[in-house]
């Protein structure tokens, strides 16, 4: 989401800000009573004594609902619209003016095309909840070394695994704004209970990695779908990894990597399943565009490398090594006799999607990194 709002305000020259609020969850007022005992450290309290809470609390199991549902009146109220696609997308718009606003917890990213209106946001932001504008934060040539395969005990435990954890919650994060980096965090992901000296190596490694690449990032220009899956990959419970990743123009707006479900029986069945779930996050992308005033052109390519998955797609007649799939996975035939979209072949070795699941030569990584946009910039 936040790469597409992204795109948007890139081609169109738009101003973009970026904030976020303090104290978020505080903000929330409670729908029902909620009681505290009083906070050590109070002076004059009674035995048996509560407090009653007015508003919430962090650590409350319904702060952020509250939060948010204290900010998404506030917009509303302003005249924003809240979009029936993405929750987290508000729209504003006039005759002449059109002003985006995506949030992401206590995160706020603004856009649009009148500088003034964006500034009159954020003022009107500022009055309700104090808001602090954004500092952009954050070496080896590739996030992981040539041919490593993890496997769920290699070395020793490690003494204090949260460190593990925290390290790979970070990375995620990080991952919304670095696809390049989405193959070595879902691979470490599949290691935290429990994470062995392995798993850390080879977390450091995506480490020095991000050390080495801090301007990397996206350089949009002005739709597109690229899927993939690695049958048979993981080692331990012989389930293949799908990815996709699609583009708007020459601008990657949405990645994803993933250890399938259930165990395929054939390669071609692993691509199948990725399709479906690439067709999935294709039909929700155009219907935020259409949110967004922007009509795609149909039928949209669709790359796969695949010759059997291309024809179950054209043609999912129940043969004997195919009739198990899941009904929602033929959503992929449906979508293509619709003209929604148009699959066709590419060779594996031009397939962009190898970024996502395994690891390659520096050579390789770099190649396909270029490929998809990504290009180093002095930050500003």
């Amino acid at each position: 989401m936040a790469p597409l709002n992204a795109t948007k305000h890139v081609s169109r020259f738009w101003p973009l800000l970026q904030f976020d609020v303090n104290n978020a969850f505080l903000h929330g007022y409670l729908d029902e009573d909620v009681y505290m005992e009083p906070p050590q450290g109070f002076v004059g309290a009674t035995l048996g004594q509560v407090c009653k809470l007015q508003k919430s609390l962090y650590g409350l199991k319904q702060a952020s609902r509250q939060w948010n549902l204290e900010l998404t009146n506030k917009l509303l109220e302003f005249g924003f619209t809240q979009s029936r696609h993405e929750h987290c997308l508000f729209i504003k718009q006039s005759a002449s003016e059109f002003t985006a606003l995506l949030v992401y917890v206590d995160d706020i990213l603004l856009t649009g095309s009148s500088e003034s209106a964006l500034r009159s946001v954020r003022s009107y932001l500022d009055k309700l909840f104090t808001i602090k504008d954004l500092v952009a934060a954050k070496p080896a040539s590739a996030p992981f070394p040539t041919g490593l395969k993890l496997v769920l005990e290699d070395g020793a435990l490690l003494p204090d695994p949260n460190k593990y954890r925290r390290l790979v919650g970070c990375l995620l994060y990080l991952g919304f704004t670095r696809p390049d980096i989405s193959f070595a965090v879902q691979q470490l992901s599949q290691f935290l209970q429990p994470p062995h000296t392995s798993h850390w190596d080879a977390a450091l490694h995506v480490l020095r990695y991000l050390k080495g690449t801090p301007s990397t990032g996206f350089i949009f220009l002005l739709c597109q779908l690229h899927s993939d899956a690695s049958w048979d990959s993981c080692l331990d419970s012989r389930r293949s990894i799908i990815r996709y990743c699609v583009f708007l123009g020459s601008s990657l707006i949405s990645w994803k990597t993933k250890k399938h479900a259930t165990i395929s029986r054939s390669s071609a069945e692993a691509e199948y399943r990725s399709m479906a779930s690439t067709v999935c996050e294709l039909l929700w992308i155009t219907n935020l565009l259409r949110d967004f005033g922007v009509s795609v052109k149909l039928p949209i390519p669709f790359w796969c490398d695949n010759q059997v998955a291309l024809h179950i797609t054209a043609n999912p007649v129940f043969h004997e090594c195919t009739k198990h799939l899941d009904i929602n996975c033929h959503l992929v035939h449906d979508q293509f006799k619709l003209g929604f979209i148009a699959p066709s072949h590419i060779s594996g070795a031009a397939q962009l999607d190898d970024l996502f699941t395994k690891s390659l030569s520096v050579g390789d990584f770099t190649r396909l990194l270029s490929k998809m946009g990504f290009s180093s910039h002095a930050p500003s």
